[in-house]
C-alpha cells in the first residue's frame, strides 16, 4: 500500500474527528516534512484536507474522480484490482492492459482511464468515452483455457455487468447476444476481449468493459444510453461505487467459470437475453445477413435462431440486430 493510501485510510478509520501531524507520521514512519508533501499531493487530486494548528489534519471531501485510493477502499475482491493503473487520459484501456500484461503484469491487474481517445468496440468499431461520463476498464486476465473458450469469458463478463448495474441502479439491464449491455433496449455498455494465445493455451486474456454511467444524451452516440439518462436522475451516479460493485461480481463470476466451467451460467445468459423470443437478424463476418427467431442459448454459448424455413442454425459469433 502507497504511502498516500495509508493516510487516507488513517484518515477514514478516524473518520470526523483530526488526527495530530505527529501521530500521522509517527504511524507511516516518515518526517513531518514529507507527511505535508503527501497532503498537498492528495488535495492537488481533490482531497479537500483542513490543517488546523494544535488540532492536526481532518478529511473533509473526497474527490468524485477514478482516484486508485477510493476504488480500493474497501474493495472486497481477493486478486482483481489489487492492482490499478489510473490514467486521466488514454487511447484505449486494452492497449494499455495489453503492454502489461506483455511484461508480465499479474492476473487481476486493471487499468482504468477517465476518458479514452481511441476506444475500441467490437467489429473494429469505436467505442466513445468522454471525459466523466462512464467506466471504461480493462481487467488482465490469465485463464487456464484453449483459445475457442475466450468468447465465454465475455459472456460471463456481461452477466457480471447486468448484475452490478441492477445492484447498483435498480434498472433492468439486459444482455443482447454477444456482448451489449441494454438498458430500454438501448446500448449502455459493451464488453471487448483482445488474446495473446498459442495454438493449445491462452497466454493472457485482456477483458475490457465499457459502462455509460453519467453520460449525457449529447455524448452518446444514437440509439445508445447512460445509467443516469434511464433513472432520470437529476444528480450524477458514484462512478467509484459502480467500479467497485463491478469488479467483485466480476471476480466472483470468473472464479465460478474457471471452477464449475459455462454451463453453470447457461440459464442465467437466457434468463438475461434481451434477444430470445424475439426476431433478430445477424449478421455473420463475410456473411448476408439472416433474419430469423432467437429460440436458445445452447451450452457453449452460441445464439440458436429459428430461420424462416423452420430450421435451427446456430451462430457462435456475429453482431445481432433487434427487430421491433
Amino acid at each position: 500500500m502507497e504511502i498516500n493510501e495509508k493516510i487516507l485510510e488513517l484518515f477514514k478509520l478516524q473518520k470526523d474527528d483530526y488526527l495530530s501531524g505527529e501521530e500521522i507520521s509517527s504511524s507511516l514512519g516518515i518526517s513531518r516534512q514529507a507527511l505535508w508533501k503527501h497532503i498537498e499531493k492528495l488535495r492537488e487530486i481533490g482531497y479537500v484536507i483542513e490543517a488546523v494548528p494544535h488540532s492536526g489534519y481532518k478529511l473533509l471531501e473526497t474527490p468524485e474522480r477514478l482516484v486508485v485510493c477510493e476504488i480500493k477502499w474497501n474493495l472486497k475482491t481477493n486478486f482483481l484490482g489489487k492492482e490499478i493503473h489510473s490514467y486521466e487520459s488514454v487511447t484505449s484501456t486494452n492497449d494499455i492492459a495489453y503492454e502489461l500484461a506483455e511484461k508480465g503484469a499479474k492476473e487481476g491487474s486493471v487499468v482504468i482511464a477517465n476518458e479514452q481517445t481511441k476506444g475500441k468496440g467490437r467489429l473494429g468499431r469505436r467505442w466513445e468515452s468522454p471525459p466523466e461520463g462512464g467506466i471504461y476498464l480493462s481487467c488482465i486476465l490469465r485463464p487456464d483455457i484453449s483459445p475457442n473458450e475466450v468468447p465465454k469469458i465475455a459472456l460471463v463478463a456481461a452477466i457480471s455487468a447486468v448484475k452490478a448495474i441492477r445492484k447498483f441502479s435498480g434498472l433492468e439491464a439486459l444482455i443482447k447476444w454477444p456482448n451489449d449491455i441494454l438498458l430500454s433496449d438501448r446500448k449502455a455498455g459493451g464488453i471487448l476481449t483482445e488474446l495473446k494465445a498459442e495454438m493449445d493455451r491462452v497466454n493472457f486474456v485482456i477483458l475490457g468493459i465499457g459502462i455509460n454511467i453519467n453520460t449525457s444524451k449529447k455524448a452518446v452516440p444514437e440509439g445508445a444510453t447512460s445509467i443516469k439518462e434511464e433513472s432520470k436522475s437529476k444528480s450524477d451516479f458514484s462512478r467509484v461505487e459502480f467500479t467497485k460493485i463491478l469488479l467483485q461480481a466480476l471476480e466472483e463470476e470468473y472464479v465460478k467459470f474457471k471452477e464449475k466451467g459455462f454451463a453453470s451460467f447457461r440459464e442465467e445468459l437466457k434468463s438475461y437475453s434481451s434477444a430470445l423470443g424475439r426476431d433478430i437478424m445477424i449478421s455473420a463476418s463475410h456473411k448476408k445477413n439472416v433474419r430469423g427467431k432467437a429460440v436458445d442459448i445452447d451450452e457453449t454459448g452460441g445464439i440458436v435462431v429459428e430461420l424462416e424455413d423452420g430450421s435451427l442454425k446456430t451462430f457462435l459469433s456475429g453482431d445481432v440486430t433487434l427487430i421491433r
